[in-house]
């Protein structure tokens, strides 16, 4: 064995090292960010589901936002009021207060109301299906398809087909807009959590139209808004929509629609 080979050997892996050692050094000091505290505190109080519902690309982004003061401290959709206090604190701010909303379906045209122009068969999915003719196989050309396009994007599981149309757990909800962004037919949309009635279709074709694609959508009869104490209902192209703000829960459009198209909401 030569002892003066493995001596030279081991110096030299040992210079190596020292350079490499100071070249990250010198390097280190040299590209250092500056991290900013109030960011790295606000990512910390963001839940981390990176949904992108903010509108930034994920909790990141939207900490280094409201860092900027680029965004408002309430800006997490999915943290709600809590994470908003929260957030709040660490900015010196009032968080305000913010209204939690939910996902809602305009559509009530189920496998036993909708009628369907022909029988379907490609790809389950709403957004390919959408190209087929006449937009899809249901009659209605502003309903669910029902293959669940939604279900796949929602990071929640707050979302499911049933009997042929998507429906939201509202409890599950947390408001992202995953779902909304992917519906090709664009008939989902936010209300607040504590509606108590909305309109369940989507279609601004006239009553006959219709009537014939499904049972349950709505003809533009306009009785809900001639009935309702608040005028919180207009219709507009053929179709119902409740304001919110002005609704006060009674019920009486509910109760008045001939295709109970609105519904009440648990």
């Amino acid at each position: 064995m030569n002892i003066t080979a493995i001596l030279i050997a081991t110096g030299v892996v040992a210079a190596v090292g020292l350079l490499i050692g100071l070249f990250l050094g010198v390097a280190g000091i040299k590209f250092h960010v500056e991290v900013d505290e109030k960011e790295q505190a606000v990512l910390e109080a963001l839940p981390g589901n990176n949904c992108g519902g903010c509108g930034f690309p994920g909790c990141s982004g939207l900490a280094a936002a409201i860092a900027k003061g680029e965004a408002p401290v309430n800006g997490c959709p999915v943290g709600g009021q809590p994470v908003a206090e929260v957030v709040a604190g660490i900015m010196g701010v009032d968080a305000g207060a913010s209204e939690r909303m939910v996902a809602f379906v305009k559509c009530g045209g189920n496998c036993e109301k909708a009628n369907t122009d022909y029988a379907y068969v490609g790809s389950k999915d709403c957004r390919m299906a959408s190209f087929a003719p006449g937009g899809g196989p249901k009659s209605c050309n502003a309903g669910c398809m029902g293959y669940g396009s939604c279900v796949s994007v929602c990071p929640f599981d707050a979302i499911h087909v049933v009997n042929g149309v998507a429906v939201v757990d509202k409890e599950a909800c947390k408001a992202c807009g995953k779902c909304i962004e992917v519906c090709p037919k664009k008939l989902i949309e936010l209300i607040p959590y504590d509606a108590k009635y909305a309109v369940a279709c989507n279609s601004h074709e006239k009553g006959p139209v219709v009537m014939k694609a499904c049972q349950a959508g709505c003809i533009g009869c306009s009785l809900c808004a001639k009935n309702c104490p608040k005028e919180a209902v207009e219709v507009t192209d053929f179709l119902a929509k409740i304001d919110q703000e002005k609704c006060e829960g009674c019920g009486v459009c509910a109760e008045k629609c001939p295709k109970k198209c609105i519904n009440a909401l648990s």
